[in-house]
């Protein structure tokens, strides 16, 4: 029985889009909404977290939880869902430090 999904996407490859575009519909860039069995909604997603490289995506679909929905992440996020007592929140993570300018200038070069 067709169940409804969201994936969102950032950064990855337009071939990837295309392919999720054949099953779902890209409301906005990115983001792609759909009504697919269970069984397409795991090939859709093997096939995104194959490709999705520096990229990142999401998908959020109905699943026999609490909140009545399961998330599912690929790629490199900053939120990461972790599972509170039976319930998924999301989790931050420290953004990527990036050396500072003092550092830089002292390099040898």
């Amino acid at each position: 029985m067709p169940a409804m999904l969201v994936i969102a996407t950032t950064a990855v490859p337009d071939h990837l889009r295309g392919a999720l575009s054949r099953w779902t519909t890209e409301v906005v860039p990115g983001i792609f909404v759909g009504a697919v069995s269970a069984r397409v909604r795991d090939q859709l997603w093997d096939a995104v977290t194959e490709v999705v490289g520096d990229g990142a995506a999401v998908l959020v679909h109905p699943a026999p939880t609490e909140q009545g929905y399961a998330i599912r992440t690929a790629g490199t996020r900053r939120r990461v869902p972790m599972d509170f007592d039976g319930l998924t929140l999301m989790r931050m993570t420290a953004a990527p430090r990036r050396p500072t300018l003092a550092k830089e200038l002292q390099s040898p070069g």
